[in-house]
């Protein structure tokens, strides 16, 4: 402390480069604060620092960190208390640029395993940004000794040192998200895809506020197809099981159709408590499957839906800078299979209406050999015949689909009811004439050009999210705005990080995307998400492989190894 003192009165009014002199590690009592990155402007992105507690002085009770789920969620409950302090003791702006600012990356409604807290054998570490204070670009020492002499230790003590006053929100937290994780595991024990509890608050606050609505109408299952699942810290848990199959979920509009469906697709991820949506669990690889005009395709097979395009256009290695509604929806699914993806989940509101039916009285205008699209109506029950891929669809507008559904949900009021024969009744006898059950071929071997992968602009690494609409990488800008469970900046950061480790570390073009991509997590999953980056950071957090993929099969300057003919 008295060393950092001292450096700071000595470079007070100098130009803001003498901060550069700080660059090291200073103890304090009870923790030790390491700066590893100081930054050259006021403007620039905040000085990366880091706070260092040794395991006898977090005093952390193993309980909480005894297996891998309780120990991300314990950093889960570190971040957020740490990011709630700041916001209680931090004075903030100070001068030019952000000076003043002290800041964690941002916390969702997600429990995401993330690198911005690590918990190590019981000691703790918390990284995060501190924009160091200057007049113009003169150095205000005083006010830099303020924040990192009265502030952060204030934030640190009241966040960090005290774990017995935390202890009991602490091991609620911990509890909740691995119950989350148990009902998860118990899906397909139980052939679902995924499970609703009751008592679950569905809608959200806006389109731009992923807190629970106030006043909403708790989900409750029907008594005639609820089911329990266990639970170890909460018991047997009453719900709404989603079975393996084919689900439809309709209902007039504005009834809650949509609204289940987005729960589900984020029932991939563990939630916080008090999220309303702690106890929705999806099967982790569900894909959420949409229409998107426009995007970049690269050599995917899409004849299972798209065949016989006009000026013979090959749809078995289809390539296009800017796909149609339908295109992009085909693409999407083939994609998305190619990861593994165990269920689709589809919105009708979201599709391209000529890839999701094609009615009676068009199909008799329009000849069968002059309509290249094969739409999902005739497609859905051989995805879960021939591929074993389970589909949850929203659809209000047509009944076409019952003939090959396994359960039809109704919502009424955000209140769900099984209308399954209701459904089936109506459908009669139709199945035979609306599916086909020729062979489902799925796209070959695509393996990348190493080249397209540079994050290089301008002879520097440009690796920049735009929260997580999109991402800057090297020379090209990724538009990401449509892939839905992408859920955090912090996935999108470390997506850029990924693909940058694989350009640099893979010189040989011989695995095909998915198998690449696959054995980067595994490298992330043992060595964590340090491991792909040059420098300390904690600004990246875990993403699936299903986001890691629609990143690569939306880059515009993808290229692939060219197959034999």
């Amino acid at each position: 402390m008295e060393r950092l003192q001292t450096l700071l009165n000595a470079i007070d009014g100098r130009g803001y480069k003498a901060y550069k002199g700080i660059h090291g590690e200073y103890q304090f009592p009870g923790y030790r604060l390491s700066v590893d990155h100081v930054q050259g402007d006021p403007f620039a992105e905040p000085s990366r620092c880091r706070i260092l507690i040794d395991r006898e002085t977090a005093a952390i009770p193993e309980s909480l960190y005894s297996n891998p789920i309780r120990r991300t969620a314990l950093e889960d409950f570190f971040g957020r208390t740490f990011a709630r302090t700041i916001a209680q003791h931090v004075c903030g702006t100070r001068g030019s640029g952000r000076s003043g600012e002290i800041t964690i990356a941002p916390y969702g409604q997600q429990v995401l395993r993330r690198n911005s807290v690590l918990v190590t054998n019981g000691a703790l570490e918390v990284r995060f940004q501190i924009a160091l204070p200057a007049n113009g670009r003169s150095i205000t020492a005083l006010e830099a000794k303020e924040m990192l002499f009265q502030e952060l230790p204030q934030v640190v003590a009241t966040s960090l040192l005290s774990i017995n006053d935390k202890l009991t929100a602490a091991q609620a937290h911990v509890d909740s998200v691995e119950d989350q994780q148990q009902l998860r595991n118990q899906l397909q024990t139980h052939s679902l895809v995924a499970f609703i509890a009751d008592g679950s608050i569905l809608p959200r606050k806006s389109g731009i506020d992923d807190r629970p609505l106030p006043d909403a109408v708790p989900f409750v299952a029907p008594d005639s197809i609820a089911l329990e699942l266990d639970s170890l810290h909460q018991g047997a848990i009453r719900g709404l099981g989603i079975p393996e199959g084919v689900t439809l979920i309709v209902g007039g509009g504005f009834h809650g159709k949509s609204t289940l469906l987005h729960a589900i697709e984020y029932g991939v991820y563990n939630h916080v408590r008090e999220d309303g949506r702690e106890l929705v669990v999806t099967e982790p690889s569900a894909g959420k499957i949409r229409a998107e005009d426009g995007r970049a395709i690269t050599g995917v097979n899409i004849t299972p839906f798209i065949n016989n395009l006009p000026q013979d256009k090959d749809t078995s290695n289809f390539t296009s800078q800017n796909a149609s509604g339908s295109t992009s929806q085909a693409a999407n699914i083939i994609e998305t299979l190619a990861t593994g993806t165990r269920t689709l989940l589809i919105d009708e509101d979201t599709s391209a209406t000529n890839f999701m039916i094609r009615d009676q009285r068009m199909q008799a205008l329009v000849a069968k050999e002059k309509e290249p699209i094969t739409p999902l109506v005739q497609r859905i029950r051989s995805l879960y015949s021939e591929q074993g891929v389970s589909v949850v669809l929203v659809m209000g507008g047509s009944g076409d689909f019952f003939e090959s559904a396994d359960r039809v949900l109704m919502l009424d009021n955000y209140l769900a009811r099984d209308v399954t024969r209701e459904a089936k009744g109506l459908a009669g006898t139709r199945e035979k004439e609306h599916s086909i059950s020729t062979p489902f071929h799925q796209t070959g071997s695509r393996i990348l050009k190493r080249a397209c992968l540079s994050p290089r602009l301008r002879n520097k690494e440009k690796i920049q999210p735009f929260d997580t609409r999109a991402l800057r990488y090297g020379e090209t800008e990724i538009d990401l705005s449509r892939v839905e469970q992408l859920v955090d900046k912090a996935q999108l950061q470390a997506i850029g990080h990924l693909l940058a480790y694989y350009y640099k570390t893979s010189p040989q073009e011989k695995l095909e995307i998915i198998e690449a991509l696959r054995q980067l997590l595994l490298l992330v999953e043992s060595k964590g998400l340090d491991s792909v980056t040059p420098y300390i950071m904690g600004t990246l957090a875990m993403p699936r492989l299903q986001e890691l993929a629609a990143t690569i099969n939306r880059m515009r300057s993808l290229q692939l190894v060219q197959r034999p003919a």
